[in-house]
C-alpha cells in the first residue's frame, strides 16, 4: 500500500491476501488499476463469471465417456507442406496410443496435440466423438481423402494485425511517429 494514501477514510481497500468474495443480489464486480512509473497506466474491471453446472448423464454429460463431460474433441494437426501434414497424420495414427484410445483419451490426447505441438502453415482438425471416427479422419488425411471429420487449410501470412500503443494526450502524435518509423 502506498504510504501517500489515507487508506483510513473512504470505501477504497487495497486487499493484501485471499478474501471471499460474498455471493450479492447482483453481478460482482471489481475494479484493478496500475500506474506506471513511465506513465503507462492500466485499468480494467472483472465480473465474477456465471456458475457452470457439473455435466448429468441426462445432459449428455458423460454420453461419450469424456472425462470432462465434453462431447465433441478436435485433435490438432500441422505440417510445412501437404505431404508433411499427411506424413504427420500417418505417425499419429500408427502411434500406439491412439491405435489403442479409448474414449477417456480424446480429450487428453486433443489437449497434447493443441498445447505440445508447432502452428506449421498447413493444418488440419480431426473433429469427432469416438475413437474410431479420430482413426477415420486420420486415415483421410494420410491417404489425402475428404473426410466428414476433417478440416484442412493454410494459415494466412498476409494482412497481420498490430496494435500500436503511442502514448497519451500531447504524447500522442510524435510518440506514435516515432515509435511506428522504429517498427514498421
Amino acid at each position: 500500500p502506498s504510504p501517500h494514501i489515507d487508506w483510513t477514510s473512504g470505501a477504497v481497500s487495497l486487499l493484501t491476501e485471499a478474501t471471499p468474495w460474498p455471493d450479492v443480489d447482483r453481478p460482482r464486480r471489481a475494479a484493478v488499476s496500475s500506474f506506471g512509473i513511465s506513465g503507462t497506466n492500466a485499468h480494467t474491471i472483472i465480473e465474477a463469471a456465471d456458475a457452470v453446472q457439473a455435466p448429468s448423464p441426462e445432459t449428455g454429460g458423460e454420453a461419450t465417456g469424456s472425462p470432462v463431460g465434453i462431447a465433441v474433441v478436435p485433435w490438432l494437426l500441422s505440417g510445412g507442406s501437404p505431404d508433411a501434414l499427411s506424413a504427420q497424420a500417418g505417425r499419429l495414427r500408427e502411434f500406439d496410443g491412439v491405435r489403442t484410445a479409448h474414449a477417456d483419451d480424446l480429450a487428453d490426447i486433443g489437449y497434447s496435440l493443441a498445447t505440445t505441438r508447432s502452428a506449421l502453415p498447413y493444418r488440419a482438425v480431426v473433429v469427432a466423438e469416438e475413437p474410431a471416427q479420430f482413426r477415420s479422419g486420420l486415415d483421410a488425411l494420410a491417404e489425402g481423402r475428404n473426410a466428414a471429420t476433417l478440416i484442412q487449410g493454410v494459415a494466412r501470412t498476409e494482412h497481420k494485425t498490430a496494435f500500436l500503443f503511442s502514448g497519451q494526450g500531447a504524447q500522442r502524435l510524435g510518440m506514435g511517429r516515432e515509435l511506428y518509423d522504429a517498427f514498421p
